[in-house]
């Protein structure tokens, strides 16, 4: 497989196959593609369909698949970026709910529980993500801009809620509580960030749709009002 990253900032991923090549993703998010590529649905059982479900996603996937050489494109819904990851057996990611993209057929998704508790209900992306393991390319789609960190092992980094895009699953994810009753009220980050401890690289993105919608709705006028 070929692909081209381009256009943003509402990107697309072009990927050129070759014949008998597939890539999967998530119900609708095929935007473009040659005659010659076969679809197949399916919900891969019941647990993943559960899992899925559960982590917020559509309950089926897409596989397409070239009948000769091919060509196929995904889309980003939102302005920001895609990033295409290399997923490999000593390489597994832990990513942001609505990250994944598409990826080709040897990639696994899973849902991924956090450790502790308190990651799990006062993190950035909640109590679940996703997990991407075994072996090929998977593309993410991430809000705005991308910044990345290598962290080394035991380093920390605070993050405030929403922007963790993605993670090694050799990082670790905890939350902090905001000290102060002032910086609790007046402060305006809420009551809990998150502390993504190392070893492992940590993407960061600028503009969570969170954060997009919260603002949007503060500027609309409220119900009765002129």
């Amino acid at each position: 497989m070929k692909y081209e990253i381009k256009g943003e900032p509402m990107p697309v991923v072009v990927c050129q196959l070759e014949s008998g090549e597939s890539l999967k993703c998530e119900s609708g998010a095929m935007s473009w593609m040659s005659p010659n590529m076969q679809m197949e649905t399916s919900g891969g059982g019941a647990g993943k369909m559960f899992g899925r479900l559960f982590s917020g996603e559509s309950l089926f996937q897409n596989k397409y698949t070239a009948q000769g050489n091919g060509m196929i494109a995904f889309a980003s819904s939102f302005p920001g970026s895609i990033r295409a990851v290399e997923i490999g057996p000593s390489c597994s990611v832990v990513v942001q709910k609505r990250a994944f993209l598409a990826a080709e057929e040897g990639v696994e998704l899973s849902v991924f529980f956090q450790k502790k508790g308190m990651a799990g209900f006062f993190g950035g992306e909640g109590f679940v993500m996703q997990k991407l393991s075994g072996h090929g390319t998977a593309f993410l789609e991430i809000d705005g801009s991308v910044v990345e960190y290598e962290l080394s092992a035991g380093q920390q980094i605070i993050v405030d809620t929403g922007n963790v895009a993605m993670i090694d699953d050799t990082c670790t994810l905890d939350v902090q509580q905001v000290k102060g009753v002032k910086n609790i009220l007046f402060g305006g980050e809420g009551l809990f960030n998150t502390v993504i401890t190392g070893p492992g690289k940590v993407l960061l993105q600028t503009m969570p749709i969170s954060g997009f919608v919260n603002t949007i709705a503060g500027m609309l006028p409220s119900k009765g009002g002129n």
